[in-house]
């Protein structure tokens, strides 16, 4: 630094020395960001880490990000109250962010609609999710995506922007339970209620279903009349969401065996109906 720099520097500071409000008001505004980046960091921790169970390497890169605009922010306010002309500069970082927002538009929306599901506790990881007509179990969460994992083991990899748009039905809620439900059709001859009665014993005998009145866990029915066919819904609880499907296939095979040894039939046209319990006669020799 030549002579005439330390001069200037000398004088710069012998100045500022002798005008106590400004100094007070630099270091109001170095109190306001540390507090700024001690309150967010404080709400990231709480609720981010704690609640949601994001990755920490995730809020590491986040903090990180807020400091340093918290930081770029405090300096400029600074430079200002030094009656330092930043007129130049911050027209340049004004273009320079339209530019960068502009290209990192999709992450930065991805980032906003990130901290909504976090900050919201739309699901956490573990639940089993439904979104549009994809389920899976919620395996992790990051800024840009969220992960699922699908019944057949196949991961989908998530944009939270396009999370926060769809609608997103929370099938367990940080609980190992959910709701199934199969549709099975029996022909219209056949009897309704020992059709129930039949597939009521394979649930209740079955592992992966909770029955239980006092918690409400129950077996209901939604019967519809249809052509050559009573369709029958029934829902049931399970306790293992993320197997739903093997569970319900499962649960059907076992089911048709029932009907079978229940002389419960499937819906046949009345043309065919005689043919086909022909067919099912057991042969004399």
């Amino acid at each position: 630094m030549s002579r005439s720099e330390v001069n200037i520097m000398a004088d710069f500071l012998e100045g500022l020395l002798n005008q106590p409000i400004l100094i007070l008001q630099i270091i109001l505004i170095i109190v306001i960001a540390l507090i700024l980046v001690n309150i967010f960091n404080r709400f990231i921790v709480g609720v981010a880490e704690k609640r949601a169970k994001v990755r920490k390497g995730t809020l590491v890169h986040l903090k990180r990000f807020f400091q340093i605009l918290i930081y770029t922010l405090a300096f400029i306010a600074i430079l200002s109250v030094l009656k330092i002309d930043i007129t130049a500069a911050v027209a340049g970082l004004g273009v320079g962010a339209l530019i960068i927002g502009f290209a990192l538009k999709d992450i930065i929306e991805n980032w906003v609609s990130g901290l909504l599901i976090i900050s919201g506790k739309t699901y956490t990881i573990g639940d089993v999710i439904r979104v549009g007509n994809i389920t899976g179990t919620v395996t992790d969460i990051s800024l840009r995506t969220t992960k699922l994992k699908t019944y057949d083991r196949n991961e989908i990899i998530i944009p939270n922007s396009v999370m926060v748009k769809e609608k997103i039905i929370n099938l367990t809620s940080g609980k190992q339970e959910c709701v199934a439900s199969i549709i099975l059709s029996i022909d219209y001859t056949s009897d309704t209620e020992k059709a129930k009665a039949a597939v009521e014993n394979v649930l209740k005998n079955h592992k992966n279903v909770i029955v239980s009145a006092g918690r409400r866990r129950e077996i209901r029915f939604v019967v519809r009349s249809r052509e050559w066919t009573t369709e029958m819904e029934v829902l049931f609880w399970i306790n293992d969401p993320s197997n739903e499907e093997f569970i319900k296939s499962n649960i059907t095979e076992l089911i048709k065996k029932e009907f079978e040894k229940e002389g419960i039939l499937p819906p046949i046209p009345a043309f065919m109906r005689q043919e086909y319990l022909k067919s099912k006669k057991p042969s004399s020799n």
